[in-house]
């Protein structure tokens, strides 16, 4: 019976465990979770009658991974989506105003989010040369030779922050953004790209774009019913101090002194508790896992009563392009992405992000602090004077892994690395997407290649259970 070791109990160490459980049913695999509670950054909390995301608060359905796995879970028929205004009524807070974007060709026209100029760059990037094939650019560089300076300041650097919370002059395009760049190469253009990928959808019985689901009870269902149908309970709380190799076998300790052997070990906990744990193992290993950098985010959730807001929301909510360095990165109106599921009747909830690359400082402030901040960015962007009757902040001091320029080459020094060290896997959001589909993806990917590096290892002899 191989054992195998997950390190790390958030969403990925979840999926992979779950998926090489099925791979290789012979297979004793233990998660170890030095929190007290799994699913890393995706938690949902409900207090008097609003439930409020801490990490992500949804996912898309541009890649199957998740749905493919709720549907494996039973889940399927307890995914809710979310709303059609959702889906159609986003803004940017630009210029001290909330600036709806186009949905159309019509409404493009007419909106002043742009110059004409700006419209005319953007609607005329098809006729544009495909660029160099440079190794990697970032994602600012990359976007102002496709479509201009004026649309990079306005709308890109508004999708980096809701995507990224980064800066789209550091971030790789082709790491952080891979389908832009293969638009560019495979179709010379990335509107073109977005043009067939449409079509392709629509022909294949989908949406034209991607559509964002979650759960009635908050993404907290998936973490709780993964780690229900896993064979043995995740170890929580439980630090791990060391790993290194023992003859033909791995060895991980926990800071209880605990010993656990095994024939496999996968990291799928933060880069950086991957970089201290490698040290002895490989200090260039570790040096290339701990240079992966994180941002910072502060989630500000506020609950109003419904006539306290001027508007009715109706939408999705609105994103602050970077450039302008402003406290607060975005603002979701969740009682309106996920009607009568976030917020008592009578109340509405909105979710403040704050901080990110650019506004490190601001995840510090102390409560009041931020809470005040986050008003009176409301009472400009959306004419609310009043106080909130419920407040929750919960901060992220290593939010967000940022893939900045040269990520890849990092990725490909890794693999290297690892080709030396017969057992370990390094998994996790740090390496091939930050986004909650790309983890589960990933992480099935990754359990595939664990199973079958097992099937060629000889049988291993009968060891005791972790003391």
């Amino acid at each position: 019976m191989p054992k195998v070791v997950v390190v790390g109990g958030g969403i990925s160490g979840l999926t992979l465990a779950y998926r090489l459980e099925r791979l290789r049913p012979d297979a004793d695999i233990f998660v170890l979770e030095k929190e007290t509670t799994v699913g890393g950054t995706i938690r949902t909390e409900s207090v008097d009658g609003f439930r409020v995301e801490f990490g992500p608060n949804g996912f898309l359905d541009n890649k199957p991974a998740v749905v493919d796995l709720c549907r494996e879970l039973g889940l399927h028929d307890r995914l809710l989506a979310a709303s059609e205004a959702a889906a159609r009524n986003r803004y940017l807070f630009l210029d001290g105003r909330l600036r709806q974007l186009p949905t159309g060709l019509v409404p493009f026209l007419r909106t002043d989010l742009l110059t004409w100029s700006g419209k005319f760059a953007l609607l005329t990037e098809r006729f544009r040369r495909r660029g160099p094939d440079v190794l990697d650019e970032s994602v600012d560089s990359f976007a102002r030779r496709r479509v201009g300076a004026e649309v990079t300041e306005k709308l890109v650097d508004a999708f980096v922050t809701g995507i990224h919370a980064g800066d789209p002059q550091l971030l790789s395009v082709r790491a952080a953004f891979p389908r832009l760049a293969v638009f560019e190469r495979d179709h010379g253009s990335i509107t073109r790209g977005f043009r067939i990928d449409r079509r392709n959808r629509l022909a294949a019985g989908g949406r034209p774009s991607g559509r964002m689901w979650s759960f009635g009870d908050g993404l907290q269902v998936l973490i709780n019913t993964l780690r229900c149908r896993l064979k043995r309970p995740p170890q929580i709380g439980t630090s791990v101090t060391l790993v290194r190799r023992t003859g033909d076998r791995w060895e991980i300790r926990d800071s209880s002194g605990g010993t656990w052997p095994a024939d496999a070990v996968i990291l799928a906990c933060p880069a950086y508790e991957q970089s201290a744990l490698l040290t002895e193992v490989d200090p260039e290993l570790s040096g290339l896992s701990g240079g992966i950098p994180y941002n910072r985010v502060a989630v500000v959730a506020l609950g109003y009563r419904t006539e306290e807001l001027p508007d009715r929301l109706d939408g999705f909510g609105y994103l602050s392009p970077q450039r302008n360095r402003r406290d607060v990165l975005g603002v979701q109106w969740c009682s309106s992405i996920f009607p009568g599921q976030r917020a008592p009747a009578g109340m509405v909830l909105l979710r403040a992000l704050c901080g990110g690359w650019n506004r490190p400082e601001v995840v510090d402030w102390d409560d009041d602090r931020l809470a005040a901040s986050v008003r009176a960015e409301l009472r400009q962007a959306l004419r609310v004077e009043a106080a909130p009757s419920f407040r929750r902040i919960i901060r992220w001091r290593n939010a967000i892994p940022q893939y900045h320029v040269g990520h890849l080459d990092r990725l490909a020094r890794i693999d290297a690395r690892l080709a030396a060290h017969p057992g370990l896997f390094l998994g996790g959001n740090a390496y091939r997407g930050i986004a909650l589909p790309d983890c589960v993806e990933q992480a099935g990917l990754l359990a595939g290649r664990v199973a079958a590096w097992l099937d060629r290892q000889p049988r291993s002899s009968p060891t005791v259970e972790a003391t």
